[in-house]
């Protein structure tokens, strides 16, 4: 079944990235990241808020390529 709206078909795509990122980063300890659907775009929630960082470091990264 393929999802037709598009905000439904973001949420879910952003759901699923977030749950990668939580499975293959880890704390400072070696252990995964703690994933809860209640996290997804919830700014108060540090995991979300490590997330968002990465995000936005790798998007950095990409256009630094770019320039070169």
């Amino acid at each position: 079944m393929a999802i037709s709206n598009p905000v439904v078909n973001k949420v879910f795509n952003d759901l699923e990235a977030f749950r990668d990122y939580c499975t293959t980063e880890t704390d400072r300890s070696g252990n995964p990241l703690p994933f809860d659907e209640a996290n997804l775009y919830n700014d108060k929630s540090w995991v979300w808020k490590n997330y968002k960082k990465w995000q936005n470091w790798k998007n950095a990264k990409q256009r630094a390529r770019g320039r070169k």
